[in-house]
């Protein structure tokens, strides 16, 4: 299906404080999440989405000081794309000297709340990116912000996806997951293809998916993508709670669990 974007006028932007820096051709995209609480409600009331952008955009104008909202466009659960800074123009977003390597995607999820894009968010992203190629002069590559910058942006799950190639969910969309909700979900992302274990100690961005579904239902983790012996301790007590063999040791079934078994 064509993209889906919502214009400036449409989701009610304030005019940009100036002008746009011309951006003629980038390597690619860098996604983003927001870094902050995303209300899973956004799930079922696009209004809340667009509040969401123009709440994002009030901050980046008010709070930093920027001329307008620093992200190239946003994608939300409903598979629309909101224009933010648009084609050919310089994003704020990517980090001090890295604005003119990459556009800038924003997934609306968060780092608690919804924290895993629905199969609908990630065809948005793509359906911005695939625009930003056709007509924004953007380059192959897909990176996550933190490739080349100092940040957990754009969290565990999102990136986890991007490091798989961003491929394109197939079939119908599933639920996103949420932190902090009182039964299980279907969106468990697809499994890494290892055994996240210890020892040795195994580390990568696929640990760190998992450590952030685990903090965000409610256990104590660090979310370091470093899977050590705190790790397997949490994995072996989750395991027993939902009767999975106890052997710390994160495979297919438990990987699943994760996102699927319900929250007691």
């Amino acid at each position: 299906m064509p993209i889906d974007l919502v214009s400036r006028t449409a989701w009610g932007a304030r005019a940009p404080r100036g002008s746009y820096t011309a951006l003629s051709s980038t390597r690619g995209v860098k996604v983003h999440y927001t870094g902050g609480r995303v209300d899973p409600a956004i799930v079922d009331d696009h209004a809340k989405c667009v509040t969401l952008v123009k709440s994002i955009q009030n901050s980046h104008m008010d709070a930093n000081g920027w001329m307008d909202i620093g992200y190239t466009a946003c994608a939300c659960p409903h598979q629309k794309v909101f224009v933010g800074r648009g084609l050919r123009h310089l994003p704020a977003a990517n980090g001090a000297g890295l604005n003119t390597s990459h556009y800038a995607v924003l997934g609306l999820v968060g780092n608690s709340g919804l924290v895993t894009p629905s199969d609908g968010m990630l065809r948005g992203i793509l359906d911005a990116i695939d625009w930003l190629r056709r007509e924004g002069g953007a380059g192959r590559e897909i990176k996550g912000h933190r490739d080349g910058y100092s940040t957990d942006c754009p969290g565990g799950p999102l990136y986890a996806w991007v490091q798989q190639g961003a491929p394109r969910p197939g079939g119908t969309s599933t639920p996103p997951t949420t932190g902090g909700s009182s039964g299980g979900s279907s969106g468990a992302p697809a499994w890494p293809g290892r055994l996240l274990a210890y020892p040795p100690l195994t580390t990568g961005a696929d640990v760190r998916t998992w450590q952030q579904r685990m903090a965000a239902r409610g256990w104590r983790i660090a979310v370091d993508g470093a899977y050590g012996p705190a790790s397997r301790s949490v994995c072996e007590a989750f395991q027993a709670e939902k009767k999975l063999a106890a052997d710390g040791i994160v495979g297919p079934a438990t990987w699943r669990a994760a996102w699927e078994a319900p929250i007691t």
